[in-house]
């Protein structure tokens, strides 16, 4: 919290303090002019963001909005930091990710800002025979290693470890993560798999390798099933206490336990909510450490990976600045490691540019906008301290609820955990389809005329368990059906935006037509009449007031020039001949689909 100078200045002393209370009714006297008519509470609440998981972003927090003392960085609960010093030494570690047996992009990255590597071993990833090849010439005691190796997590972690005697490494200089997560491997794969060998590499790293821990408790899966911000937080936790449990059982203590985790959440575009979440991760990791004695072990060690989940097939560009943000969350949440994905993430394997883009923006958040000088730059902010707080309020009620399912495992098997996933993705991918969350350059603000970027096709990723969603996925499905329409006809299916009245009457709702109409693949025209257009639909597009005078008359000789259908954009009125209408906070999917499907376009 900011503390002030007592030096007797109080800059608001000369102003009375205003009443909670005073605010609300100013707020009412706006929002009545709106044509609101609410007062008190209702006109604040009126104001009020709903989030996933029963969260509200109120528009006001102010002292009356407390909760728990954070504490100081690198003390219990560790909310604003596991470490003391934060990453104000140094900045996080940047972690770039590499799942090809080519170790000249390796290098490159490490010679160029990168400071350890996440390395896809085993399956369509690099083959563990080639892990030597690929870490040719990389510094193993200088640069952290973390494998992802998923069912080959033992041969893949015992040659890594085999490569560190080979080249001299002493076992107290090896950093990094051996990989092994055998519940994120299931949920990926359905698949399940034993813990002997976890547990018996996280023996040997207790005992001889200090710098290098056996398992990571990975919350991607969980994220890019659909879930929210509270489920991806019960999940990481439920998945570490079943570590905890079975590596106990195996005979380390709870503190050696605690020691050999690492964890792995996504960090978004929403700045605010990512922030909460690692803080709020830390605060309920710190619970689960005191509550099985060892207080001290709880500062949790966080490796975050902006979300493939808001990566973009179209318009990738804009991926660059959906990363920037998700990685400057991280970096304010207090992220140990952060990976920044590529923006051609979703297109196949990223090219030489992506990876300077994805490795540069930490560098640049660290080196020039000096963003890890200051630990946890959000606290004491009433709104991120109550956000905090509440996330991790979300966070424990679904971890109890695995708990009370039998477990991570048992929630896994019975099907329980995925149809939680798939419910929040069900109400998420409504307020996609109806833009109430807009994805600029997909959903809003598409380019029908964009270069398609092409990349490689990217090694086959595991299959079978938790499905992989992605915020595009709709409106790609659209778009693609418009590209294979261009690609048989030579054009793409159009319609004609008729404009009413004057520019300053018919702008606005032409604009908003516009967008989506192509956020469907749809070309629109709105130049020449409708029989030059070559279009076989039409909208209108104009004020209220002028659709009272014109709508039913135009739309009469729209359908007599042709016109199978005819759209009004604006809300839904008495207007003969308009056939439907698009307006905002319409079902823009259903609406876009059953137009191709009307205009043929298979």
């Amino acid at each position: 919290m900011t503390v002030l100078p007592d030096d007797g200045l109080e800059l608001a002393g000369e102003f009375p303090d205003v009443p909670h209370e005073q605010w609300q009714r100013l707020v009412a006297g706006v929002l009545r002019k709106s044509g609101k008519d609410v007062e008190g509470a209702e006109a604040e609440e009126a104001l009020s963001t709903a989030l996933e998981d029963g969260l509200r972003t109120r528009p006001l927090y102010t002292a009356r909005d407390s909760a728990p003392e954070p504490g100081l960085p690198g003390f219990a609960p560790f909310v604003r930091g596991g470490r003391a010093e934060g990453n104000t030494l140094g900045g996080w570690d940047v972690r770039q990710r590499h799942t090809v047996a080519d170790h000249g992009p390796v290098l490159t990255d490490l010679e160029n800002g990168v400071t350890s590597l996440w390395l896809g071993v085993g399956g369509s990833g690099i083959p563990v025979a080639e892990l030597g090849r690929v870490l040719d010439g990389v510094h193993l005691d200088l640069a952290p290693v973390v494998l992802d190796a998923g069912p080959d997590a033992e041969p893949a972690a015992r040659e890594l470890l085999r490569l560190y005697e080979e080249r001299g490494v002493a076992p107290d200089r090896a950093r990094g993560n051996l990989g092994a997560d055998p519940l994120g491997q299931e949920a990926r794969s359905g698949q399940q798999g034993g813990f002997a060998s976890a547990a018996g590499l996280a023996r040997l790293c207790a005992e001889g390798y200090p710098g290098l821990r056996t398992l990571t408790v990975d919350a991607l899966p969980y994220h890019e099933a659909g879930g929210s911000a509270a489920q991806e937080l019960g999940c990481s936790l439920a998945t570490a206490v079943a570590y905890l449990r079975e590596l106990t059982g195996a005979g380390l203590s709870v503190e050696q336990a605690c020691a050999q985790l690492e964890f792995r959440y996504a960090a978004t575009a929403d700045q605010f909510l990512t922030i909460a979440k690692l803080r709020a991760a830390r605060r309920l990791w710190a619970r689960v450490a005191e509550a099985c004695g060892a207080p001290r072990a709880g500062a949790q060690l966080q490796h975050v990976v902006t979300s493939p989940v808001m990566m973009t097939r179209r318009d990738p560009w804009v991926n660059m600045l959906r990363s920037t943000i998700a990685t400057l969350a991280a970096g304010a949440g207090g992220a140990d490691a952060v990976t920044v994905l590529p923006f051609d993430h979703a297109l196949g394997l990223p090219d030489a540019f992506a990876r300077r883009i994805a490795r540069n923006t930490s560098t640049i958040l660290i080196e020039e906008s000096h963003l890890a000088r200051v630990i946890d730059p959000a606290g004491g902010s009433w709104y991120m301290e109550r956000l905090t707080d509440e996330l991790a309020h979300a966070g424990w009620e679904f971890f109890r609820r695995i708990e009370r399912l039998g477990g991570q495992a048992a929630a896994l098997r019975s099907g329980d955990l995925a149809r939680d996933l798939a419910e929040t993705w069900q109400a998420r991918t409504g307020r996609l389809a109806k833009r109430r969350e807009p994805i600029t350059g997909v959903s809003e603000f598409p380019f029908l005329a964009e270069k398609p970027v092409v990349r490689e096709s990217a090694p086959e990723q595991p299959s079978g368990g938790l499905p992989r969603v992605r915020r595009d996925e709709a409106y790609e499905a659209l778009r693609a059906r418009s590209d294979a329409h261009l690609a048989a006809t030579g054009s793409r299916p159009r319609i004609f935006l008729a404009a009413l009245g004057p520019a300053a009457a018919h702008t606005a709702r032409l604009t908003f037509a516009s967008n989506l109409f192509q956020a469907g693949g749809i070309e629109p025209v709105t130049e020449g009449t409708f029989e030059e257009s070559g279009a076989t639909e039409a909208c209108l597009c104009s004020s209220d007031a002028l659709y009272e005078e014109q709508a039913e008359a135009v739309a009469g000789q729209l359908k007599a020039a042709g016109a199978a259908h005819v759209f009004l954009a604006g809300r839904p009125g008495d207007h003969p001949g308009v056939d439907g209408y698009v307006f905002a906070g319409c079902d823009a999917v259903a609406v876009l689909s059953a137009t191709l499907d009307r205009m043929g376009v298979s």
